[in-house]
């Protein structure tokens, strides 16, 4: 196990150095001057756009430009935006909220999502139960979050009074529950959907029989037996998912007026702060390599049979 997670980690380098170089190659080689608007409505003049360009080093050739930031980087230092704020602040204000959001959307999608598709995989393809949680995910996979949002800010909010419409400044637990429920809501359908499936078949597999011919509990087979193999597939989406969610929903950011990443990478965007969009894209890249090594770390926790030599 111990030269698997070191081999995997001498795999991160090269993809890592290889999606951050792109990332950082497009974001610069975007058209367009990133000084502009940087003076209020008149056009920066020349001077102010030379020297601003020596200072954050455009000048030099991007392959020098790229290992430079990433030497900043890796020591600490993130640098500043063109208007002289601190984009390790920026996104030390931002990333916590996100974080908060996509544990409390991980939660609803592993609770509402799991629980469904184990009720229903367990049930058959006839019952009641399980026409009801294949129509709602449908139902659900096929709304854009936007909707979703909106109708849930507008009933819950603005009709019924149980939540407040935005969400505060310092978004706490309770005030992303909601958003957290929107964020989720189409991983959570595509989680009940793929443990439905998952638990429909392994539960004629050999070692589910075996277990019930020995006479243990039901509860045992379920949970110990059936359920522990039938998780692997969810664990994989799960952690590709978290990847996402680490990343802030811009949509679901902007209706709920929640002050995270998705609505940082946006404005960026917007304003053409291509160190800002590139420190956020180093971080999920590193998530995402992060999350992948655990989830098949898990693997072998879930099934003896695997093994990692």
């Amino acid at each position: 196990m111990g030269r698997y997670v070191l081999r995997r980690l001498l795999q991160f380098v090269p993809v890592f150095l290889g999606t951050t170089f792109l990332i950082y190659a497009l974001v610069w080689a975007v058209p367009g001057d990133p000084f502009a608007g940087k003076c209020g409505d008149r056009q920066c003049p020349p001077e102010f756009v030379e020297a601003m360009t020596a200072k954050y080093g455009l000048d030099q050739p991007l392959i020098i430009q790229y290992f430079g930031y990433l030497g900043k980087v890796f020591s600490g230092d993130f640098g500043s935006t063109f208007n002289g704020n601190s984009i390790g602040e920026l996104i030390g204000n931002a990333y916590p909220i996100t974080v908060r959001l996509a544990l409390i959307a991980l939660v609803i999608q592993i609770l509402i999502g799991v629980t469904a598709g184990v009720l229903t995989g367990l049930k058959g393809n006839k019952s009641f139960l399980d026409n009801l949680v294949l129509i709602s995910t449908l139902f659900l996979i096929s709304i854009p979050v936007f909707v979703t949002g909106s109708i849930l800010q507008i009933v819950l909010g603005n009709e019924w009074g149980i939540i407040d419409p935005t969400v505060s400044a310092d978004a706490t637990f309770g005030e992303l529950i909601v958003p957290g429920f929107v964020i989720g809501s189409i991983s959570m359908a595509y989680i009940t959907r793929l443990t439905r499936t998952s638990i429909a078949e392994n539960r004629r597999a050999d070692y589910v029989r075996t277990a019930i011919a020995k006479g243990q509990p039901a509860r045992r087979v379920v949970g110990i037996h059936l359920l522990r193999n039938s998780a692997i597939p969810v664990i994989t989406f799960l952690g590709t998912d978290l990847g996402s969610l680490m990343g802030g929903a811009i949509v679901t950011e902007g209706v709920f007026n929640i002050n995270g990443i998705g609505g940082l990478i946006f404005r960026s965007i917007a304003e053409k702060e291509g160190f800002m969009v590139t420190t956020i894209v180093v971080l999920l890249v590193l998530v995402y390599l992060i999350m992948s090594l655990i989830v098949d770390l898990l693997y072998a926790v879930l099934d003896p049979r695997i093994r990692y030599e």
